[in-house]
């Protein structure tokens, strides 16, 4: 899908200092990113809190990026979780007409099986009226999609068009692309390894830095995309550090404070999840004035 090719931003949920989604704050990041030549925006996904977001609040959340974005940029969406019949009814139920796809995450927690994973897209495939984009997380998910089954799912279903890949692992990100058909996407969801991701055949990134640094993260995507390797690892090398800073205390929190330092939210996360630390978002500040 051409569409997806490049950049996506896994968009975050700022809250106000209540913790309320800050409805305000989340439209001038959304116009950020449009105005800094992001791709494709990804809602609702690990980096949105979607776990802590009542119906309502992800409905609003929803709108509100629809509303304005208005088309200028296609979006994704996330729906996803460990009981496919609850899945299947949410892929049923969901309008998503103003989406170009769904991301859809692995089974996590019940650990299945490989033949497992793939009855699970195999019956979400059997009912999504839109093309589906596999997220392997296993990080997270604690059951990794191997490329031979990620390769199955790409022959068999042809709304299974690519897959997030956040494993880390370049080698396997490197088979999945092997494997699997010229036209199907194999995307970085790992910000530190997009750039080789994208050099050895990957079709670009979901990330998470972007939306802090969408003009630099965006022209070294698209830089590797072209080729030109030299001048994609100028700005790697550049922006490498504060990666691994916003990944230090667990994701979101590192990149709120990200979009704290550049005024456009409040650094606060819901629980579990507690906000950067003294320590990191001084970290961060102090890398993100140097770059600046």
């Amino acid at each position: 899908m051409k569409s997806l090719t490049g950049t996506g931003v896994a968009i975050i949920t700022p809250f106000d200092q209540d913790k309320n989604v800050d409805v305000e704050a989340l439209q001038n990041i959304v116009e950020f990113q449009i105005e800094n030549n992001i791709d494709y925006i990804v809602i609702l996904g690990t980096t949105a809190e979607n776990a802590t977001l009542t119906k309502s609040e992800k409905e609003l959340v929803i709108n509100t990026i629809v509303k304005q974005t208005n088309k200028r940029i296609p979006l994704v969406l996330g729906i996803g979780g460990n009981n496919t019949s609850a899945v299947v009814e949410e892929f049923k139920t969901t309008d998503v007409s103003a989406f170009e796809a769904i991301l859809s995450v692995s089974p996590y927690y019940n650990k299945p099986t490989q033949d497992g994973i793939y009855e699970h897209y195999k019956a979400i495939s059997a009912v999504s009226t839109k093309p589906i984009i596999v997220y392997n997380v296993p990080g997270r998910t604690s059951s990794n999609i191997l490329p031979e089954t990620i390769a199955r799912l790409a022959k068999d279903f042809s709304n299974i068009v690519g897959i997030k890949e956040a494993k880390g692992d370049i080698v396997q990100a490197m088979k999945m692309i092997a494997e699997t058909p010229d036209n199907f996407m194999v995307i970085s969801g790992d910000d530190m390894i997009t750039l080789p991701m994208v050099l050895a055949g990957g079709s670009g990134v979901i990330s998470v830095i972007a939306q802090g640094l969408p003009s630099e993260f965006t022209k070294m995507v698209n830089l590797g995309l072209e080729g030109n390797a030299k001048e994609a690892f100028k700005i790697h090398h550049n922006i490498a550090p504060v990666i691994d800073y916003i990944f230090e205390e667990g994701n979101p929190a590192g990149i709120k404070s990200v979009l704290e330092y550049k005024g456009y939210c409040t650094p606060e996360v819901r629980l579990p999840l507690i906000k950067a630390s003294a320590v990191l978002q001084a970290k961060i500040k102090d890398f993100m004035t140097s770059l600046s």
